[in-house]
């Protein structure tokens, strides 16, 4: 979608489907305060030439999930889920089985025991 504002539900909500908002930006600062500024944040996609830009906004983006120069590329081992209301928890991967487990420990002894109890 072109000729998006800020103020447009496609760029205030999350759309789930192949759309694109596209809106225009002068700084990065500008990009990522205008990103941010919403209540989701499942997914982000910086797209430029500059790998350290890219990784410099990707850190500052609210986003659970953020691609660079890609999108919606992500092997099931890569942990999955979102920020804000986007999302409780990741699926995918070891995170997963750790975020769902409760770990315990339990101590055996098969030997005889001398107790004072």
């Amino acid at each position: 979608l072109t000729n998006c504002r800020d103020d447009m539900t496609c760029v205030k909500e999350e759309i789930f489907g192949p759309v694109m908002s596209i809106l225009t930006f002068g700084t990065e600062a500008e990009v990522l305060e205008r990103a941010n500024d919403t209540t989701f944040g499942l997914a982000a996609g910086v797209f430029t030439r500059d790998i350290q830009r890219a990784h410099r906004v990707a850190a500052e983006l609210q986003a659970g999930t953020c691609y660079i120069n890609n999108y919606n590329v992500s092997p099931v081992e890569l942990p999955f889920g979102g920020y804000k209301k986007s999302g409780f928890g990741r699926e995918n991967g070891r995170v997963t089985i750790e975020y769902y487990s409760q770990l315990k420990t339990v101590c055996v002894e098969m030997g005889d025991v001398e107790s004072a109890f």
